[in-house]
């Protein structure tokens, strides 16, 4: 289940005081943002230990082949990501913005490649919850980013929905199957 907000709008729902702290981004006017929310079936620290990888994106997101980190996994690193065939861009780069492993929180800046996501930032947090009696994780992706000449908000922003919801798919899919997987070798 995804549950989708735009900036500013939308109705309250369980997720929003973390929106609200969280998830802060000062959207122009030719931006267009908005927040994801994926609840997935396995414990915050199995769906964190993929999130957090600034290194690895490729663990859990689908469309990137390979990651090469420029110096440390520190604030402010560089990592060249390389997208596979199928999208209208072959490489990113991409800056860490936060990592706060207390809090679950991960933010990144796209600062180039050659797509049409300019100006883009990225900040996912995860958040424990129960799921019908078992440890569950809520994860929370919101974005901002350019509004690209000669499309409207609404086709960014469709774009970049579909792009996280198949990202947020394939985490919830990973962290689900590595769950199961610690329930066979406990059970």
């Amino acid at each position: 289940m995804y549950l989708s907000l735009r900036h500013g709008k939308g109705s309250e729902f369980e997720g929003d005081e973390y929106i609200t702290r969280h998830h802060k981004h000062e959207v122009k006017d030719n931006q267009c943002s908005s927040s994801l929310v994926k609840h997935i079936r396995a414990p915050v620290h199995l769906v964190w230990s993929l999130v957090r990888r600034f290194d690895k994106p490729q663990n859990y997101k689908p469309f990137v082949s390979r990651c090469l980190v420029q110096c440390d996994t520190g604030i402010g690193s560089l990592r060249e990501v390389t997208i596979k065939s199928g999208l209208p861009a072959t490489r990113s780069t991409e800056r860490l913005e936060l990592l706060n492993d207390e809090e679950h929180i991960f933010a990144i800046r796209i600062v180039g490649g050659d797509h049409r996501l300019k100006n883009y930032s990225s900040i996912v947090t995860v958040h424990p919850e129960i799921i019908e009696g078992q440890p569950g994780t809520m994860v929370i992706e919101s974005y901002v980013v350019d509004v690209p000449e000669g499309n409207t908000k609404e086709e960014t922003r469709y774009f970049v929905e579909a792009l996280i919801k198949c990202n947020l798919n394939s985490l919830g899919n990973v962290s689900e199957h590595l769950a199961s997987q610690d329930m066979e070798v406990l059970g």
